[in-house]
């Protein structure tokens, strides 16, 4: 191989290694390029996050609204139920206090019943306290003969029994069934209650009674009260529920009339 041929054959190398060089630079610009791409690539990535993040406070506050709708949704749940708890209770309450009244109404109205006729005494008796009359005493219990004596006789036998309205003895008595079993000792069948009472036999005064005479209280037809006249101004009597069955003057109750069927 001569000289000059090896002379060509380096200045190719030469031009080669320029073409090398060139085309190495060209390569660097193409990675360049695709370095500067990548970094751009990867900065982009990088960013991804980022936004990502930016998002979650808003799905944060999203959810927590709907956390407080629902705890409060159930605490007026509860609330609710609560009121309605009181609201039963107080229903309960009422009607217990309602039948426990019911119950002393009941108890008020019979105790009422039993102490009218006192309660009616006591009042006629008070009405008449600034006016009383002095009334005669035209015979004395030991005049009674026959039948008022009988009748008598057995009125006085009750004396320390219990009033009790309605009843008709042998231990407890109201005014008229005394009345009632002490004329029919004498075979005499009196009517059972002091309104009629007060109108059978024949009126008359009590300045001019006898032993055996019935007195009442009220006017003849309504009376409200009877008793028996036994003499000396005295009388037997079931007078009231504290009372019972008792003798006593005319000052301690004056009656407003009398009868006389004997």
């Amino acid at each position: 191989m001569s000289h000059t041929a090896r002379i060509r054959s380096h200045r190719k190398l030469r031009r080669s290694a320029s073409t090398i060089a060139m085309r190495a630079g060209a390569a660097c610009g193409v990675l360049g390029t695709l370095a500067v791409a990548g970094a751009s690539g990867s900065s982009a990535n990088a960013a991804e996050p980022v936004t990502q993040t930016l998002e979650l406070p808003t799905l944060t506050a999203d959810l927590a609204a709907r956390v407080a709708q629902s705890a409060e949704a159930t605490q007026q749940a509860a609330a609710n139920y609560q009121l309605q708890v009181e609201r039963d209770e107080a229903a309960a309450k009422a009607a217990k206090q309602a039948k426990a009244d019911l119950a002393e109404a009941k108890r008020a109205e019979a105790k009422r019943k039993a102490d009218e006729v006192a309660r009616r005494v006591t009042a006629e008796r008070a009405s008449r306290n600034s006016g009383r009359t002095t009334l005669a005493a035209p015979a004395s219990s030991s005049m009674a003969t026959g039948s008022a004596a009988a009748v008598i006789a057995f009125a006085r036998a009750q004396i320390g029994d219990a009033y009790v309205l309605g009843a008709s003895g042998p231990n407890a008595w109201d005014c008229s069934s005394l009345l009632q079993a002490a004329f029919k000792q004498a075979g005499i069948s009196l009517p059972r209650v002091s309104q009629d009472q007060s109108t059978v036999g024949t009126p008359v005064s009590l300045s001019n009674l006898q032993p055996g005479d019935i007195l009442y209280w009220g006017s003849a037809g309504s009376a409200y009260h009877a008793a028996l006249y036994v003499g000396d101004g005295k009388f037997v009597g079931a007078e009231n529920p504290s009372t019972g069955i008792v003798e006593k003057p005319f000052s301690w109750s004056p009656p407003t009339g009398a009868v006389r069927v004997l």
